[in-house]
């Protein structure tokens, strides 16, 4: 009977003959297991992280009803992971969206779908940063500045950089910390809101609050409009790929925790907007946008004063371990597509730490963007149109990534070959996936100037669009002159795509 010691080093060893296969040398730390993984996908999506970012910009385009759009935003992404479930148990690698893609439909379409992976998720890391910021002051009690905060985001990204350049070891124990505490709260608050202090109505949750006036008369647009908000919950879950070169027993364990760590942070986002809307002791000011954080409101007016400073705690911790493992999966993405010399500075990015056995390289480059974006925070419109452009690229890579998928099954070249196969029904689930993605994408892209602060200037407005026309044309300028695909094509790894 062979000892757990012996089982790892078993499931190591297969782990990196498949990677062999796949064209690379191992060079990263086995050091998660399926729940160190998992915890990864939970930190980045994150349920109180999520549920800050959609609670209010949802009650005010459409009422308390908004709730019902995380349900549908939450279908329509299991679409896409059980399609990612086939991807992760097949190609167990580092950089899913460059690497899967360009296995499916070749080195052209897996260099932009790559590039604009690796662009909307270093702009996340900014994101998550200045929205974090805030958290600090409020727990001292202090009214900061645009610079004061600048500099506090600047102090959070060097601190979750610093932790990953540490290793994937101090990186899986400080996420765990940060995941059960984040947990823990999420539930008992959510539960405990909805048990005992409950004070509005269930009907409340269908009534809109003559938000329709905003999309003259039509309850159906502000609901669509709410699942475009809903969307922005439900992304992150792709760290869990991100980490499969340090995983053992990759196949196996990845899909899992893909599935895990999405419903599980879905559910409790559904859980606490719902407690939300139904403790809050005044929703008609939040719809009318006078109450700027519902969530502490209705925690404070139900447990008492008493409460907002351990909340605010808590909503500190969550912080830090979604941008934790926000940064630490960019990196390791940076790393994967860097190994096939296709990006500016790639010798430099592809570094590995010789005694963390890190992403060194990528966790710097990771730090040195997200410092450099937070200048923009010194305008806030800017750092808006950042947030708004940031989603709308995750959705786009999603997208290109099932199109990917349904175009190589439909021809022929793609037949499922991992642990995980769907059979006849992956190919409709894939289909049902595209659409979904499509129809989101250009839901959360279309430019409504009621998703923008009141008196946004028009680039905020169209800050979707105009930022996704900016990293695709950038893009071409760099795919016409430095010619990435040529790299690939002369590749080992791109010589063994076809491996299953």
């Amino acid at each position: 009977m062979k000892t757990s010691a012996a089982r790892e080093n078993s499931d190591t060893d297969e782990d990196s003959a498949r990677l062999r296969e796949l064209g690379y040398e191992p060079q990263l730390k086995r050091g998660l297991g399926v729940l160190g993984n998992i915890t990864m996908g939970f930190a980045t999506i994150s349920p109180v992280v999520g549920l800050y970012a959609v609670v209010l910009v949802g009650a005010t385009i459409a009422g308390p009803r908004w709730v019902w759009a995380l349900p549908v935003c939450l279908v329509g992404q299991c679409l896409l992971l059980a399609l990612y479930a086939e991807l992760s148990s097949e190609f167990p690698i580092s950089g899913g969206a460059y690497q899967w893609t360009r296995r499916l439909l070749g080195p052209s379409y897996a260099w932009f779908t790559g590039w604009i992976s690796l662009c909307s998720s270093l702009l996340a890391n900014t994101t998550i940063a200045y929205l974090a910021a805030p958290w600090a002051f409020t727990l001292v009690g202090v009214t900061p500045t645009p610079n004061q905060l600048v500099v506090a985001a600047a102090v959070f990204v060097v601190v979750c950089s610093l932790t990953n350049m540490l290793g994937v070891d101090v990186l899986r124990r400080a996420l765990a910390m940060g995941v059960v505490a984040e947990a823990i709260a999420s539930v008992l608050v959510g539960v405990a809101l909805l048990l005992v202090f409950r004070s509005q109505p269930w009907s409340i949750l269908t009534e809109g609050f003559g938000t329709e006036a905003l999309f003259d008369g039509s309850g159906f647009a502000a609901f669509v409009a709410a699942v475009a908000v809903g969307g922005w919950a439900f992304i992150g879950f792709d760290a869990c790929v991100s980490t499969s070169e340090e995983t053992r027993n990759a196949t196996r364990h990845v899909p899992r925790a893909i599935w895990i760590a999405l419903l599980s942070v879905g559910l409790l986002v559904i859980l606490n907007a719902f407690a939300v809307v139904l403790t809050h002791p005044d929703p008609a000011s939040v719809v009318a946008g006078a109450d700027a954080d519902p969530v502490t409101t209705a925690v404070v007016a139900s447990f008492g004063d008493w409460s907002a400073k351990p909340f605010v705690v808590v909503v500190i911790i969550a912080f830090l371990a979604c941008g934790m493992a926000a940064q630490g999966s960019t990196a390791r993405a940076l790393y994967s597509v860097a190994r096939d010399d296709v990006l500016p500075l790639s010798k430099f990015l592809r570094t590995v730490s010789r005694r963390s056995q890190a992403p060194i390289g990528g966790a710097v480059a990771v730090t040195a963007v997200a410092c450099v974006g937070l200048l923009l925070a010194l305008n806030s419109a800017a750092m808006g149109s950042l947030i708004t452009f940031g989603t709308s690229a995750f959705y786009l890579t999603f997208f290109l990534v099932a199109l990917a998928a349904l175009v190589a099954r439909l021809r022929g070249t793609w037949v499922p070959a991992g642990r995980v196969r769907l059979g006849r029904p992956g190919t409709a689930l894939n289909f049902g996936a595209v659409l979904w993605l499509g129809f989101e994408f250009v839901n959360i892209t279309w430019p409504r100037a009621l998703l923008a602060p009141v008196g946004a200037p028009w680039y905020q407005v169209w800050a979707a669009p105009l930022g996704t026309a900016l990293i695709v044309l950038v893009g071409l300028v760099y795919f016409a002159v430095a010619k990435p695909r040529d790299r690939v094509v002369i590749s080992s790894s791109f010589a063994d795509r076809s491996t299953s």
